[in-house]
């Protein structure tokens, strides 16, 4: 069966990084986008950042964009986010996302969205 399986998170301070990784199995990795995205408690889930099947395209939320990296590698079947500058608002269940042959804009408001990993949770302190 088809598994995602968040790793990475943690606590951090306000500033720091951390580097958020998805593992896929089960999946045909190659012909999916994929996705990073967030939630808070009471809060819906929210898009942080996807990225094509190629890895050519990404595309990030406006929270995010110049702090925060996705990228992926196709032959180990997994994704990134590498998350610098971290803020408190930053705090959040991160959660990773598969949508097969989904333009990257398209999967950000969660349209054919086909798996979702079980989180790893972030928090950041100031």
């Amino acid at each position: 069966q088809v598994q995602l399986v968040e790793s990475g998170g943690g606590l951090v301070r306000a500033g720091g990084s951390l580097r958020l990784s998805c593992a896929a199995s089960g999946l045909d990795f190659v012909i999916h986008a994929m996705g990073w995205f967030r939630q808070v408690p009471g809060k819906e889930r929210e898009f942080v950042a996807t990225i094509s099947e190629s890895g050519v395209n990404t595309y990030y939320a406006d929270s995010v964009k110049g702090r925060f990296t996705v990228s992926r590698d196709n032959a180990q079947k997994m994704v990134y986010l590498q998350m610098n500058r971290l803020k408190d608002e930053d705090t959040a269940v991160y959660y990773c996302a598969s949508a097969q042959r989904t333009p990257v804009q398209d999967m950000a408001v969660k349209r054919g969205i086909n798996y979702w990993g079980q989180g790893t949770e972030v928090t950041v302190s100031s």
